[in-house]
């Protein structure tokens, strides 16, 4: 969180925008068959054959989606492209190119762009993803990125939000609400620091907290781990925006309801420590919390066997009638209705 002032600085106008994306794409390298033709031309060419194409995009606002004053931004750049591979992976298929575009203010010198692509960089080769193309432009203020993700998949692999049948279970994937309350723990310590710009931040005892909100990861296992499983999710969504609200989207598109129960979350025992610390109910913001990316997704009762103690998945509900509605079973065994109450970006 402390700037160095003697950095050095190069203007972005020296290089013009031919000459930008020459020199922040020359390190992208291609990988997949299917791409015929990435950067260079007026289009991308790609050849998927008999395959089934995927594509999500997403925009990442200064100001909105994330805080330089703790965001470095080569972590910035990874987590753009993650965000948008974990749409891929939510619809069980492989995520294999993506765009790059770029909006930005002349506040931001060639090395802090560098920086940004360095992370990008560094995602598409964790994630085999070819960069393909995209654009830059200028900004009056601030930093913009929109990624857009392509992905294939056979037609018989893709799981859709509206598959859920009343008698599925609702699994997950790791553990959830840990990128909340690192979250929590960034914008505390940016506070302190704005006080006392001599107090260094003390993140240790939180860098797995810090860690899911800094650096998350898609999960790009689960399509390898439910194929050797033998099981084909009923739907499937990735977390984004809170546990509450995609449970929320299976259910309208599946046209079912659901009982989540609380004592079935998958928490880590850090958040459990750090929701204590800040006087913040666990189960609150395990439910709501959002941008933990982890999959959500229903399967089969007759699948149950296959996944029962599985560490990668936890069972944490079923699914009902539609007229049953969507709860949430406490711990003492009460029913509260579940509301939508995770990340809303047009909210006031």
């Amino acid at each position: 969180m402390i700037e160095d002032k003697n950095q050095q600085r190069t203007s972005i106008a020296q290089l013009g925008e031919f000459g930008l994306i020459e020199h922040l794409t020359k390190n992208f390298d291609v990988t997949q068959e299917s791409t015929l033709k990435s950067i260079g031309d007026d289009a991308a060419v790609l050849d998927f054959k008999d395959k089934k194409v995927v594509v999500s995009t997403d925009l990442l606002i200064e100001g909105v989606h994330f805080d330089l004053a703790y965001m470095p931004l080569k972590h910035l750049g990874y987590k753009a492209v993650v965000v948008n591979v974990s749409d891929i992976c939510a619809m069980n298929a492989k995520p294999t190119q993506i765009t790059v575009s770029v909006a930005v203010s002349n506040r931001f010198p060639l090395e802090a762009l560098e920086e940004l692509f360095a992370g990008i960089t560094h995602a598409a080769k964790e994630y085999k993803v070819d960069v393909i193309g995209g654009d830059t432009t200028s900004s009056q203020k601030g930093l913009i990125i929109s990624i857009t993700a392509i992905g294939e998949a056979d037609e018989n692999e893709l799981v859709y939000r509206n598959g859920a049948q009343k008698t599925d279970l609702l699994v997950v994937t790791g553990d959830i609400g840990a990128a909340y309350m690192g979250l929590q723990v960034l914008e505390r310590e940016k506070q302190v620091f704005q006080v006392n710009p001599n107090n260094q931040p003390d993140l240790d005892p939180y860098t797995y907290l810090v860690e899911r909100q800094l650096k998350p990861e898609a999960r790009k296992d689960v399509r390898t781990l439910l194929h050797a499983l033998d099981i084909k999710p009923t739907a499937m969504i990735d977390i984004s925006d809170g546990l509450s609200s995609e449970i929320i989207h299976i259910c309208k598109q599946s046209k079912v309801g659901c009982n989540l129960y609380e004592d079935k979350l998958p928490l880590d025992p850090q958040f459990i420590s750090t929701c204590e610390e800040f006087n913040i109910d666990s189960t609150t913001v395990a439910i709501n919390g959002g941008e933990d990316y982890e999959l959500l997704f229903t399967i089969d009762i007759n699948d149950f066997d296959k996944i029962k103690g599985n560490p990668n998945f936890s069972v944490i509900g079923h699914m009902t009638e539609e007229n049953e509605g969507i709860h949430l079973v406490t711990r003492a065994n009460t029913k509260i209705a579940l509301k939508a109450r995770g990340w809303d970006a047009l909210s006031e």
